[in-house]
């Protein structure tokens, strides 16, 4: 690679304090709503789940810290390895899962050590975001000229590689995180370059599919059952459609959800106020408390958080010019944005209830450390790679 001329930068600038004030604001925002919603509103408080965050939190922080110190090169190098233990975590939850909740629906997607449990398909998503990032980059830089053979096989590559990490997690009953996945894919293929010759077919095949599937749930649902489908899964799609049919049934948890968002109206009741219960609330239904506690303005505020996020993601993609961090940036975005579009719209009746957590403000310390460890790569970026003038060619994944 050609040597491009650098901006003179401190150690100091080389730190992104924008994404780093972002994160410290939802940190602030979940232990505030954790600690409303498990101590000042409960029937029986307790600030365990609260000590809990905060400690996740530290252990997060230090993932952050430590994926910082990994630049392009040895991120790169790491990838491979990356997605094996990834793979053989994948594997080994469905030997050794959590017999609890699996009873409770079927699930085998955690590991249980004494009082704390681990969902290792969360972390998994920066294994599978690592690998896509480096199977698209050296793919394209192997390739002098783009044409529908090479984009077709950067496309089988990509298929090759997700298709492992995909059945394992649909092995563990767990349609919520296979959704996650595929919008990672989803928006690492859409960047990739491959041309719209043949991703309108390939989405047309996929819309068909969805068309199919939709059919199948509201008239044949034994089919599905027999592919690997759980009962629940229907009820909460039931519970979706007609959320105060059976209020008192599978639509409570939704149905009491969109009551207490909605009596919080414009400006909400105040910290720790609840008029209304919300199962679950304190993990996937977390926004139900934002709503009731916040109001509108609170919801608002939160999502404006998010934004901020996700654009100084997109703004050090476009300082540092390297394609592998490039790549790596638009799976974590997909993975936060399609958790807070799932999340907040499930809370609100606009989608169905898959059991995804809101990303850094609910309870739970596996999808908080992979959502860390998610900012631990991009702040990569920043710290490794300043930005760069008169470049005439970008870096690939900053090999020189």
């Amino acid at each position: 690679m050609r040597n491009q001329k650098k901006q003179p930068d401190s150690d100091v600038s080389k730190i992104d304090y924008g994404i780093i004030l972002s994160v410290m604001l939802l940190a602030l925002i979940s232990l505030i709503t954790i600690y409303s919603t498990t101590y000042m509103m409960s029937t029986t408080p307790s600030l365990r789940p609260t000590i809990m965050q905060v400690l996740w939190y530290i252990i997060g922080a230090v993932a952050v810290i430590v994926l910082m110190q990994f630049d392009s090169e040895q991120l790169w190098k790491l990838a491979p390895i990356a997605y094996g233990l990834g793979v053989l975590l994948l594997i080994l939850v469905l030997i050794f899962y959590d017999r609890r909740s699996y009873n409770l629906q079927g699930a085998k997607s955690w590991f249980v050590f004494g009082p704390v449990s681990f969902q290792p398909s969360e972390v998994v998503k920066i294994s599978l975001i690592m690998m896509l990032g480096r199977v698209i980059t050296k793919h394209n830089m192997e390739t002098s000229e783009r044409s529908l053979s090479t984009d077709w096989k950067l496309l089988l590559q990509i298929g090759l590689w997700s298709l492992p990490l995909l059945v394992l997690v649909m092995a563990q009953y767990d349609l919520g995180t296979v959704l996650v996945y595929l919008a990672i894919i989803i928006g690492m293929t859409l960047m990739s370059g491959v041309s719209w010759k043949i991703l309108l077919p390939v989405f047309g095949v996929i819309g068909l599919i969805g068309g199919v599937l939709i059919y199948l749930v509201i008239y044949n649902r034994d089919i599905l059952l027999k592919v690997g489908f759980m009962p629940y899964q229907f009820s909460r799609i039931d519970s979706w459609l007609n959320p105060f049919e059976d209020s008192r049934g599978d639509a409570f948890q939704l149905a009491q959800s969109m009551k207490a968002i909605g009596s919080g109206r414009l400006f909400g009741k105040g910290l720790g106020m609840s008029e209304v219960y919300v199962p679950v609330r304190e993990s996937d239904m977390i926004f139900s408390t934002i709503g009731e506690n916040f109001g509108f303005i609170g919801g608002c505020i939160l999502i404006f958080v998010y934004f901020l996020l996700i654009y100084q993601m997109v703004r050090i993609c476009f300082d540092t010019k390297n394609e592998f961090y490039a790549y790596m940036s638009t799976g974590v975005i997909m993975m936060i944005l399609f958790h807070v579009l799932e999340n907040v719209g499930m809370t609100i009746g606009l989608l169905p209830i898959t059991g995804i957590p809101l990303p850094f403000i609910s309870q739970g310390g596996s999808a908080l450390l992979g959502n860390m460890m998610a900012i631990g790569l991009v702040m990569s970026m920043r710290y490794h790679y300043k930005s760069y003038m008169f470049s005439e060619e970008e870096e690939h994944y900053g090999m020189h």
